[in-house]
């Protein structure tokens, strides 16, 4: 089977499972956005501010004894499509709830958002792929918390104000829909999930700098 890129010129829709089949393990990261196969192209800054904050969130589950772990590449599945899947910048999983997920053990694919405890996307190219699409996705999943980390302010000003700046968005699941509340320079960063955490957004981006 032939797989064209959202950059050639001739798009084939396809579904998951196909993409699945296709996608090549470690050589590179795709996504499925309704039946097209999108390349991501991270910046060095995008995976050092992702890599940082990794760590971070490894150390909180290590001392706290969670029963979580941050997965290397994963694939959430959409709630009403079989033509789309995302690979987010960390993914945060439950290992108590894999035992309900069908795709995991041969795909790594989560298809229920109780598995997932924390989603966390970095923007750094198209800001509307982690605010409109996945916001609204992983809401329909039911995610827990879900993170943008937008270290660059490139995000629409309805989500992160104006003036526009570095700004991390935290939603929170709340009676079915998300809540978000907006961290920027020296805030603490509130989370559900890490109670304990102790970090700003300033150190966060830090992370990222050279």
């Amino acid at each position: 089977m032939t797989i064209y890129l959202e950059s050639e010129s001739e798009p084939k829709l396809i579904t998951l499972e196909e993409f699945l089949d296709w996608v090549p393990d470690g050589h590179g990261k795709y996504e499925l956005h309704q039946g097209v196969v999108k390349e991501m192209q991270p910046t060095g800054t995008h995976e050092q501010v992702a890599s940082f904050l990794t760590l971070k969130l490894g150390i909180q589950i290590e001392s706290l004894g969670m029963n979580y772990f941050i997965a290397r590449q994963c694939i959430i599945k959409a709630i009403d499509s079989d033509k789309s899947g995302f690979n987010p910048d960390l993914t945060i999983i439950d290992k108590n709830a894999l035992e309900n997920e069908p795709m995991w053990k041969k795909r790594s694919t989560i298809t229920q958002g109780e598995s997932l405890p924390l989603v966390v996307e970095v923007v750094s190219t198209n800001w509307q792929d982690d605010y409109l699409m996945k916001l609204s996705e992983y809401e329909k999943l039911g995610i827990k918390e879900y993170w943008i980390i937008d270290y660059l302010g490139l995000g629409g000003r309805r989500y992160i104000g104006n003036p526009k700046q570095p700004t991390i968005s935290v939603y929170q699941m709340i009676d079915g829909e998300y809540m978000v509340n907006l961290f920027r320079e020296n805030d603490r960063i509130e989370s559900a999930i890490f109670p304990e955490l102790n970090l700003t957004p300033t150190q966060i981006f830090q992370g990222g700098e050279l």
